[in-house]
């Protein structure tokens, strides 16, 4: 154990190491933070047009290390991995994206950072996050650093294509950030699957730990607008977090009905700590588009039904049918729902007329703007703001956002698939069945507090009582240590006299 926490401590230090030398080289202050700006010596803006992003850039921070951390804590014996690595891996990502999204980006050479640096970087961070969660408890620390150290340069450069090419309008990410995390981390699951995975018993939650994933998913819930609005401006930014927060609240309402009448009329944990927050993901293409409030309603429905049908029925069709075992069902909380969303944005946008959106049509969608030198880019620039764009129709950008979606998904499995393969190397330390779904061969763990087994009947047998341990599902019984589990038991039952024992 020693020799491996070793690699993982050198390889940590390398990669930040490299990244300081290559801030040193080529990062600095975007003109809002630098003191030499000469705008910035005139003091000419505002307190709240200085820091107009930073709230919604505080509200997806938290989202990406309390709301993903905690819902990923459901695991029962997982959860120091789950919140632990989803602190690893999120810091990792934001130093890493800033420069490699900046590589694309340069200014005379320099990469600069600003308010929006924080914001992008904080969406790098919870495409990977969303990837991990597919994989989460199958993979070794260092599994999941040289993931994320491959997964951010793919989703780069498919942003790069999609923003600067395709220019799609997606402001909340739902293509470009959810379906490419979803479907990256399941392909990457695909290869990665093993039979002991399936089989392991120490997959699953306890009473505890689903209340703690349920943390998550709240501080998800409640911030989630933020998300969707942080990149926008002016009446798109209200807009944003109108149909989002109208979206979300309609998911919630659908999930808690399709999951009572889908199992027994029963609420399932698993579909109230993830399906109330697909109706977030289905909205976030079209959030700042006039879809109307019962749009949004009906956008959020439709979210529920689909990810609480997909936890229902599909999750253990594709682990059984196509062997991709998905640990949290980011296919369903992230990935249909970012299709759907995808779908929605499609027809929103052919929809799109001046009538509708008035002259910040052009605004909204840029490529739709007339082109350069022409009479009316002339006629709009009198009136309003607006660069040259590409005189695209309705139709047009409607498959274009299209030709986005397509693009994404093959990006993300191919790049998943590639990923898997790495990290199937040896050297990377994939965790052996025992270690599965645990954190005690990476972790101090604390010895578990001993849990009371009641003896029904004195004279039972050993063997009966590990019988019943096992059905109970005890920690003792959890641990697959039955010579320890047998012994115990042994010496319990010599003393005729108790009638109830610690495991």
């Amino acid at each position: 154990m020693a020799w491996r926490r070793g690699k993982l401590s050198l390889i940590l230090i390398a990669i930040e190491i490299l990244f300081i030398v290559l801030f040193a080289i080529f990062v600095d202050y975007d003109k809002e933070a630098n003191a030499k700006d000469p705008s910035n010596n005139n003091d000419t803006g505002t307190p709240t047009e200085k820091v107009q992003y930073y709230p919604m850039f505080q509200d997806v921070h938290v989202m990406i290390f309390v709301g993903f951390g905690f819902l990923m804590t459901f695991l029962k014996k997982y959860g120091f991995s789950s919140m632990g690595y989803n602190f690893l891996i999120s810091a990792i990502c934001i130093q890493w994206f800033m420069l490699i999204h900046g590589f694309f980006h340069l200014h005379d050479g320099k990469i600069l950072i600003g308010q929006t640096s924080l914001i992008t970087a904080d969406f790098s961070a919870a495409a990977v996050l969303i990837s991990f969660g597919a994989v989460l408890g199958k993979t070794s620390p260092l599994q999941l650093v040289i993931m994320c150290m491959l997964e951010i340069p793919i989703f780069a450069v498919n942003e790069w294509v999609a923003v600067n090419y395709l220019m799609p309008v997606d402001i909340g990410g739902s293509m470009i950030v959810h379906t490419f995390g979803a479907y990256f981390g399941l392909a990457v699951a695909r290869v990665l699957y093993t039979d002991d995975i399936v089989s392991s018993r120490k997959e699953g939650s306890v009473y505890h730990s689903d209340l703690f994933a349920m943390i998550g998913s709240i501080f998800l819930w409640m911030f989630w607008p933020s998300f969707n609005a942080a990149l926008a401006t002016g009446d798109e930014r209200t807009r944003a977090i109108i149909n989002t927060y109208i979206s979300l609240a309609a998911c919630c309402v659908v999930t808690f009905a399709v999951s009572n009448a889908s199992n027994k009329e029963k609420f399932d944990m698993v579909h109230i700590q993830n399906a109330t927050l697909a109706g977030g993901v289905a909205i976030g293409t079209s959030a700042d588009l006039m879809i109307t409030p019962f749009g949004a309603l009906i956008v959020g429905s439709g979210a529920a039904v689909l990810s609480v049908l997909g936890y229902r029925f599909l999750t253990p069709c594709m682990t059984k049918k196509i062997k991709v075992h998905d640990t949290c069902g980011v296919n369903n909380l992230h990935g249909m729902p970012g299709i759907l969303a995808g779908i929605v944005g499609i027809i929103v946008t052919s929809q799109a007329t001046e009538t509708q959106y008035g002259k910040s049509l052009y605004q909204i969608f840029p490529a739709m703007a007339p082109v350069k030198n022409s009479t009316e880019l002339a006629e709009l620039q009198k009136t309003l703001s607006v660069d040259p764009g590409l005189g695209r129709t309705a139709a047009q950008q409607a498959l274009f956002q299209l030709a986005t979606l397509g693009m994404t998904l093959g990006m993300a499995l191919v790049g998943g698939a590639i990923t898997g393969f790495i990290l199937k190397i040896s050297i990377w330390d994939a965790p052996k069945s025992h270690d599965l779904f645990d954190d005690d061969n990476y972790w101090e763990v604390p010895e578990e507090e001993a849990l009371p087994y009641i003896v029904e009947d004195k004279d039972e047998s050993a063997q009966t009582v590990i019988e019943n341990l096992y059905a109970k599902k005890s920690n003792l019984a959890d641990s697959n240590n039955l010579d320890q589990s047998v012994g115990i038991v042994n010496m319990a039952m010599a003393d005729t006299s108790t009638t109830s024992f610690t495991s």
